[in-house]
């Protein structure tokens, strides 16, 4: 005898499908989350909810969305009993050319209203006395958070049911409704336009070194508040999930430069995954003519629009506009 098939069936047990199943369930579904047990990209991830700190010329569409994404986190942890890390983010510059890119970046941004306040390097030093003397400038941006993305999803698995399972095709897939949301698997799984872009992290132990999440334009260190730190991350357009040296040397020198005491850290692991890139970096949220919800494509951005996604998914498997 066959278990009942629930209402929707999520094909990928990653932040994204996870809490799209934890919305739909809260609007009365039953639902099943399909976990291939493959490694995930959000095992690789620092939990970043940095819309501002993101925002690039060019990109004001994903900008709308990751602050729309962004207003909905503090409800969203509350209900999962999960921690926001809330000290704001610094974005720095190591020598001139960086500043100048940086001044670019924050008059883009202070153009859209968003919050984000220009320090000279020895106002930024009392905020992050460990920051080197040769910092140039910096940028404070208090409403860039961050999260554990482990945390998060150990949280929402609590809540929904969820079965190891490898789907092969998703016609096999037993329920009222199907969702794929299985990241760089969508592609061979739903014939979704995704590609992987491989990023390596340096997950590392230290004493408290710095409050907030520090930024260069080619890094960022995200403190966990526990001696744990996660830094990264390569943006590579590969497909294989093997650290390389030339990785790690440029990740621990970049961030070095302006954070020295770095190096003193004990590097835990070195990893490396998948992130689901679009051809226009924007996320695929959509039903197509066959019922199946596509849910994919997040690249940088999956764990900060895991709570909006989900809203829009939930609605449209109840009808109703999010």
């Amino acid at each position: 005898m066959h278990d009942p098939a629930p209402d929707v069936a999520i094909v990928g047990g990653g932040p994204i499908g996870l809490a799209i199943a934890f919305r739909a369930q809260q609007r009365g579904a039953s639902v099943l989350v399909l976990d291939s047990g493959e490694d995930g990209a959000h095992r690789h991830a620092a939990g970043m909810l940095a819309p501002v700190t993101e925002a690039h010329p060019g990109e004001d569409p994903l900008l709308r969305m990751a602050l729309d994404a962004h207003a909905r986190w503090p409800a969203f942890a509350e209900e999962l009993g999960i921690a926001l890390r809330t000290n704001g983010t610094l974005a720095v510059a190591r020598d001139a050319d960086d500043a100048e890119a940086l001044d670019r970046l924050h008059a883009y941004r202070s153009s859209l209203g968003l919050a984000s306040e220009r320090l000279l390097p020895s106002k930024a030093r009392r905020l992050e006395p460990a920051l080197a003397p040769t910092v140039r400038l910096a940028l404070d941006v208090p409403t860039d958070w961050s999260v554990d993305p482990m945390e998060l999803v150990a949280a929402l698995r609590s809540h929904v049911p969820v079965r190891r399972e490898r789907v092969e095709r998703l016609e096999d897939v037993r329920a009222g409704r199907v969702v794929l949301a299985a990241g760089v698997g969508s592609a061979a799984l739903g014939g979704v336009p995704v590609r992987p872009v491989k990023g390596q992290v340096i997950r590392l132990r230290g004493p408290r070194l710095v409050d907030r999440t520090i930024r260069t334009l080619d890094a960022y260190l995200v403190p966990r508040g526990d001696g744990r730190y996660v830094l990264g991350a390569t943006m590579e357009e590969r497909g294989d999930c093997t650290p390389t040296a030339g990785g790690v040397f440029e990740l621990i020198r970049d961030m070095s430069e302006v954070l020295p005491g770095i190096l003193e850290f004990e590097i835990e692991a070195v990893t490396a995954g998948l992130r689901p890139a679009t051809p226009d970096n924007l996320p695929i949220v959509e039903e197509r003519a066959d019922g199946v919800i596509i849910a994919t494509g997040h690249h940088r951005n999956g764990i900060l629009m895991a709570p909006a996604t989900a809203d829009v998914v939930a609605g449209m498997l109840a009808g109703v506009p999010a």
